[in-house]
């Protein structure tokens, strides 16, 4: 394989081996240095991969710190991937800062075709698909959260802009109600959670019946999009 970086997704919670196709899984298998936003979930996955050589015998690097000092195998003529704990590298990940020393490098990056939450959340959203923002997450603070809330709806209004953002799932419910509290009645909500697993629960509906239904997310993955 020649030197590049290789963005390689990873599973979103179901079996590792649906997470990529029969081809990236292929390119994948010929890695063997890898920088990763979570050396021990990494392992997991790539164990499952059916990797051809034993784990330890592949060279796993948390990204932290200078991530131009990660690039060393691409600079002695090797390969390297990136692994996201979950969906795809570089989205809301550190793997971001490793794709730009690459580039700066003039290292050539190939991403590998696999799930991203993001994008399966707004697929199946019903909201606008030509025009929208990932806002990552918002922030902690109430008073913080509550104004953001309002300028995503106000952006979203201006600009007919989906706004897709994510949270931490022990904070599901707060953020939940932060949104039933703070946007318009007839703004759009759509919640995506567990996204590619059984359980998986995609809906969406305007504020006003979110208000009824008084519904729950529980501490799961999930992906939130406000269209207003």
């Amino acid at each position: 394989m020649r030197p590049a970086l290789y963005l390689v997704p990873t599973a979103l919670g179901g079996p590792a081996a649906e997470a990529l196709s029969a081809t990236a899984a292929e390119t994948v298998r010929l890695l063997r240095d890898f920088a990763v936003e979570n050396a021990r979930s990494a392992r997991a996955f790539l164990g499952a991969l059916g990797m051809p050589c034993a784990i330890r015998e592949l060279s796993i690097q948390e990204i932290a710190g200078d991530a131009a000092a990660l690039l060393a195998p691409l600079r002695a003529g090797r390969p390297l991937g990136v692994l996201s704990e979950a969906g795809c590298p570089a989205l809301a990940d550190p793997g971001a800062a490793l794709v730009a020393a690459a580039h700066a490098e003039g290292f050539r990056v190939i991403p590998l075709v696999g799930p991203s939450a993001v994008l399966l959340a707004l697929m199946a959203s019903g909201l606008e698909g030509q025009r929208f923002a990932f806002c990552g997450y918002l922030p902690r603070e109430k008073q913080a959260r509550a104004d953001r809330i309002r300028a995503l709806e106000r952006r979203s209004r201006a600009g007919r802009e989906t706004q897709i953002f994510i949270e931490t799932p022990y904070r599901n419910e707060a953020l939940l109600a932060a949104l039933l509290a703070c946007c318009e009645p007839a703004t759009r909500l759509c919640v995506a959670a567990d996204l590619t697993l059984p359980t998986e629960e995609i809906a969406t509906r305007d504020v006003a019946q979110w208000r009824r239904l008084q519904a729950r997310i529980g501490r799961r993955p999930a992906v939130f999009l406000l269209q207003a």
